[in-house]
């Protein structure tokens, strides 16, 4: 009996062993299958050019050597292999079309063919209006062309896409910058440096557009943080003047410039107009005798710019004659007093009484009793300050107010010069004319003491 249950009980575990080392063969012969490598780089070369060795224009051959220079940025050799691949996408179902247009419109922007990429891009357009880097790109390039209304057109369609875009934002304000839209860059400028601080250009254009549309004292502080960048620096200090110039703040106006013009490399076009808005400036504060030392620095880099010539000439004129820089460019106190020192020295020997000063928008006007041994009258004295022409119907009105006034004589006295047709209307009736050349006389004989009358 014991005999027999052994026996059934070895027959028993070695039916189970069996059974186990079955199952586990089984299961070592269903194990998953291996993952297919992916082929590395000299494989595909290898067959890509086995492929285009047979066939130049082989489509597999072509889309594989792309890919591989597109991934490495070889951008002369992805742009060979699409260019031929964008023809052949429409009528192959293994090559993406989109993909083929779009990467032949990035090797193209980055060959620097232009036009080459805007066919790649508008064909991409075609099959997917809304992506952002064919609007981008789109906009980009037409930026470059200086189509800047077109350039917003797509450069607004990838801001849909992606609105936190730096480079989207950056040349959507400056597109409607160029295009004089100066309000509506602004929004996109700000925004473009806020997520890029750093970006001096965008910050520049943004001062560009504050002061385009009025918002000068931005526009300023802008510009002044700028002055010290060597490249935007020069053009910066210029803004910066020309603000500081129109807000009467003529010394800060020239150590503007004076910032500008230190820089080592300075525009040729932009160094000129520091010189001459300096000299400019310098006028006017009557500093002429260094606003002539600038000029003639214009004029001996670039002869013949604006209207220096002719500045050098009036201002050694006006720097050898301090009554004339007075009389044309000093405020309107020192002016009247200049006039009525003509006034009282104009009759030798008189005696001068100053019984009205008028100061009217184009002259001023002196009326005083004069009273010499041989005879006595009122004499109205008319001074132009202007270096332009004085026309008849200004001498018509100093006519017409001798008559009403019952003067004996008009004297009139201009920095510029006379019309035939007001030289015609003086003729025998009572005034006198002192155009520029015969002013000067008086001028320069003003301070002598003796009588100015010739």
């Amino acid at each position: 009996m014991n005999v027999s249950i052994t026996l059934v009980v070895v027959i028993i575990v070695a039916a189970l062993s069996i059974l186990l080392l079955s199952f586990l063969g089984k299961k070592k012969e269903t194990k998953a299958p291996k993952k297919k490598k992916h082929k590395d780089r000299a494989s595909i070369i290898r067959e890509a050019t086995k492929r285009l060795s047979q066939n130049p224009r082989d489509p597999e051959g072509l889309q594989a050597m792309g890919s591989l220079h597109y991934q490495e940025q070889e951008w002369e050799k992805a742009y060979a292999a699409y260019e031929i691949l964008i023809d052949m996408a429409p009528n192959h179902a293994k090559l993406d079309e989109f993909e083929c247009a779009l990467r032949m419109g990035v090797s193209a922007v980055k060959t620097n063919r232009l036009q080459e990429a805007l066919k790649g891009f508008l064909m991409a357009r075609k099959l997917k209006s809304d992506h952002f880097e064919v609007n981008y790109n789109l906009g980009y390039i037409c930026f470059l062309q200086k189509d800047y209304e077109k350039a917003a057109m797509f450069l607004k369609q990838a801001l849909l896409a992606d609105t936190e875009s730096v480079l989207a934002q950056r040349y959507m304000g400056f597109s409607l910058h160029k295009a004089h839209r100066y309000r509506e860059a602004l929004g996109y400028l700000k925004k473009a440096v806020d997520l890029q601080p750093d970006d001096k250009e965008a910050l520049f254009a943004m001062a560009e557009c504050f002061y385009e549309s009025g918002a000068s004292e931005r526009a300023q502080k802008i510009f002044s943080h700028l002055r010290p960048d060597p490249t935007l620096g020069p053009q910066s200090a210029l803004y910066a003047g020309i603000i500081h110039s129109q807000t009467n703040q003529a010394d800060k106006a020239i150590v503007d410039f004076e910032i500008g013009l230190k820089h080592e490399t300075i525009p040729p076009e932009i160094a000129n107009e520091l010189r001459y808005k300096m000299a400019v400036t310098l006028i006017k504060i009557q500093d002429i005798s260094r606003a002539l030392l600038t000029l003639k620095d214009i004029q001996r880099i670039t002869p013949g710019y604006k209207d220096v010539p002719a500045l050098i000439v009036r201002y050694q004129e006006l720097n050898q004659n301090k009554n004339l820089q007075v009389y044309l460019l000093a405020v309107q106190s020192e002016f009247i007093n200049l006039c009525r020192k003509i006034v009282i020295q104009f009759y030798q020997g008189a005696k001068v009484k100053i019984t009205d000063i008028s100061v009217f928008a184009d002259y001023s006007d002196i009326i005083a009793e004069i009273d010499t041994p041989k005879w006595s009258d009122i004499v109205i004295f008319r001074f132009f300050r202007s270096q332009g022409v004085v026309g008849e119907l200004l001498l018509r009105d100093l006519y017409g107010r001798i008559k009403d006034l019952k003067a004996g004589k008009g004297i009139c006295m201009s920095a510029g010069i006379f019309s035939e047709e007001s030289r015609r209307f003086t003729e025998g009736r009572p005034i006198d004319l002192y155009d520029k050349d015969r002013l000067n006389k008086l001028l320069n004989a003003v301070d002598s003491g003796v009588s100015l009358k010739a």
